[in-house]
């Protein structure tokens, strides 16, 4: 799966990119005309993650709005501090 994230599927978007020229009306000129128009992609925020999957680590492309709301499982690099006993 290329530029797709593995979790909620977001991949690019085409969209266009708009030229101008000229000043806006409210300004005090004669209005905004689009002088050329170009396709373009918008591409999701993708990052490669560690993540716990059906029990086991693996490494899979995920999207930044999947990361920052929770969706992923992030395992656990090092013991969390324990106590030791007197």
């Amino acid at each position: 799966m290329g530029q797709q994230c593995a979790i909620c599927h977001k991949k690019p978007v085409v969209g266009n990119t708009y030229t101008k020229r000229g000043k806006a009306k409210y300004l005090g000129g004669n209005g905004v005309k689009v002088t050329g128009k170009n396709k373009r992609v918008f591409n999701p925020n993708l990052q490669r993650l560690q993540v716990i999957l059906d029990g086991a680590v693996t490494t899979i492309r995920v999207c930044v709005k999947c990361i920052r709301s929770g969706l992923v499982v992030r395992p656990v690099k090092c013991k969390p501090f324990q106590v030791q006993s007197a």
